[in-house]
């Protein structure tokens, strides 16, 4: 498997520190709010790919922490008249759910901010005791001239950045490039006891804390958002990096930008939107499929017209494997036909194009196209006329249920049971066009419409669905 690691600026291939196993952060929300399609990109996408890193066989470590800490927090929680602390716990808890509803599976650990204390406080004296970081009436600074690399994720040297860098009145730092490990107490602001007084920590270090705690000095592969490259990713190369004398992270993975109708999503503009909000028109499902369906490091922008296409694409698949379980239940148990050895080989073709997509850093445009290339295939060379070969059937049932839950999408099971009067009226029917009254049998099949139960006849017998 290859991935564009964003410090190299290439493609390289997949090789974990440690023989099946694989150390994965991938940054968390600031939880002071519901979570935005532009946050709910990195979520799916890292999702994804820890899943298909277990389907390859990787014992996959995966961390995600919660920012439960931080200026918007305690802004909102002063509005709200609560403490930072109850702000966290509810938002944490509306974080699972909208993270359920688009198939987001819980991280292997969830660290908070706020519980890892101790490990920030640990990590910040041991730069400030190797001389990579200093105090200034309680606030800590790293110093990034300490570390001659600073840049190198962002592929921008220190001079150019220094350029554009500015001092707030507020900030005591020695340079403009350096920043706040240690934020000390402002009148109301929770607090903790430090070696530098009562204080907090600042953003960038509780990354490196939390990664270091829970899967070591070195990790295989960290991901995030572009936005993160800088400063938050370059600051915790650095500070990690001089704490414990190795590298960080080996492979930096970052997606694309989200645009709104083709502009920047902004408050300001009105086009901000949260996966709460989508989802009071589409299935959560709809919005996982609309951000597997570009290359992750593409930007993708986000448009209701491409949304009504992504339902569309999504119901058309679960209409196919609808359509697979009926001709499955209706069946033969014999060999394949010569169509259907063609069909079989044509599963196998599809399944090669969904690896060879995924294999080519995680290329899920390109994944999920062989799989709708495997739906055409389905529902072009799998004829209603005559029972299929059950053995063809269930070998597409298996192909779209497996390479789909790689994607953590398709996993949807319909109801497919009926109660009694529903049976007895498709019986009754079934008895009314054998006697050829077709008056009473389109009147069962509308008086079953008003029930929301749709009827098909096919040569091999009524299909009943569910309208929506």
């Amino acid at each position: 498997m290859k991935l564009y690691n964003t410090l190299t600026r290439k493609k390289e291939e997949f090789v974990p520190l440690e023989k099946g196993k694989v150390k994965m952060y991938s940054c968390g929300p600031t939880v002071y709010d519901y979570f935005h399609i532009g946050n709910a990109r990195p979520f799916i996408i890292f999702d994804t790919l820890r899943r298909y890193l277990e389907y390859l066989g990787y014992e996959v470590s995966f961390v995600q922490n919660f920012t439960d800490i931080d200026d918007k927090m305690i802004n909102r929680a002063n509005k709200e008249n609560i403490t930072v602390a109850e702000l966290g716990e509810r938002f944490i808890g509306e974080y699972y759910k909208d993270a359920a509803s688009v198939g987001i599976r819980k991280a292997t650990v969830h660290p908070r901010a706020t519980e890892n204390i101790d490990a920030i406080i640990a990590l910040v004296k041991k730069l400030v005791d190797g001389g990579y970081a200093y105090e200034v009436d309680g606030d800590v600074y790293f110093s990034t001239k300490s570390f001659s690399e600073y840049g190198k994720l962002s592929g921008q040297p220190l001079e150019e950045l220094e350029a554009g860098a500015r001092i707030s009145v507020e900030e005591k730092k020695r340079d403009a490039m350096d920043f706040a490990l240690w934020k000390a107490q402002k009148p109301g602001e929770p607090a903790w006891e430090s070696p530098w007084g009562m204080g907090r920590p600042g953003w960038h270090i509780e990354c490196s804390a939390m990664a270091n705690k829970y899967l070591g000095a070195t990790i295989d592969i960290h991901s995030g958002g572009r936005d993160l490259i800088f400063p938050h990713h370059e600051n915790e190369i650095a500070q990690s990096e001089c704490a414990n004398c190795a590298p960080f992270a080996r492979y930096w993975l970052h997606n694309g930008y989200i645009n709104i109708d083709n502009r920047k999503m902004s408050k300001s503009l009105g086009n901000f939107f949260t996966v709460r909000d989508i989802e009071e028109k589409y299935d959560g499902e709809v919005i996982r499929y609309f951000m597997l369906s570009a290359h992750y490091r593409s930007p993708i922008n986000f448009s209701d017209e491409l949304m009504r296409q992504g339902q569309s694409a999504v119901e058309r698949v679960y209409t196919c494997i609808d359509n697979l379980h009926f001709l499955l239940e209706n069946g033969a148990e014999r060999e394949l036909n010569e169509s259907e050895r063609r069909f079989d080989a044509e599963i196998d073709e599809c399944r090669c194009k969904f690896m060879a997509g995924m294999k080519d850093d995680l290329n899920t445009a390109e994944a999920t196209a062989a799989i709708f290339s495997l739906v055409h295939a389905a529902n072009t060379l799998l004829s209603n006329d005559e029972p299929n070969a059950k053995a063809a059937v269930q070998k597409a049932i298996d192909t779209i249920d497996e390479l789909g839950g790689v994607l953590g999408l398709f996993a949807k099971k319909g109801d497919k049971t009926l109660d009694e009067q529903v049976e007895a009226l498709i019986a009754e029917r079934a008895e009314a066009r054998a006697e050829k009254n077709w008056a009473r049998a389109d009147e069962i099949r509308d008086q079953l419409k008003e029930m929301n139960i749709v009827l098909e006849d096919t040569p091999m017998g009524v299909k009943w669905s569910r309208a929506d």
